[in-house]
């Protein structure tokens, strides 16, 4: 099956809802996410194969300097690299607009995250204590240079 990466519409509401059940928390919710869709400020796209959105991401230019969001992928897809798809279609966009960097946070403890960003050059910068909730956990930030 084709993997398309496209701009996230409405009509993609229910199954990102679905994903974001699954893979982030705590998870946003249906009006937060729909207001990225419409966010002049923010790319939001979704990884659609012909019969299922399969992961999603988020990315916001905020001044000079991108800040992925989220990024998500349903669970029965993950490992297939759709993940790095994703990120190589943010990372283009992110040049695109010439944004100098790219930051984002990930929980310690989500390794399979963590390894993703750093095969496309994202590195540690610092850590944030107890920034996640449902479990409290750390952050560690993390920065690429574009």
């Amino acid at each position: 099956m084709m993997m398309q990466i496209r701009a996230a519409t409405e009509a993609d509401m229910p199954q990102i809802l679905e994903i974001e059940q699954e893979a982030i928390s705590p998870p946003w919710t249906h009006g937060t996410l729909l207001r990225e869709i419409y966010n002049e400020d923010a790319l939001f796209i979704v990884a659609a194969d012909e019969c299922s959105t399969c992961g999603f991401a988020i990315l916001r230019q905020v001044g000079d300097d991108g800040e992925l969001l989220q990024i998500a992928v349903c669970k029965s897809k993950r490992g297939g690299g759709i993940g790095g798809l994703l990120m190589k279609y943010v990372l283009g966009y992110a040049a695109e607009k010439t944004l100098s960097s790219v930051f984002l946070e990930v929980r310690k403890s989500n390794t399979a995250a963590v390894r993703l960003y750093e095969e496309h050059g994202f590195k540690s910068i610092r850590t944030r204590k107890a920034y996640y909730t449902d479990p409290i956990e750390d952050a560690s930030v993390m920065m690429k240079h574009i």
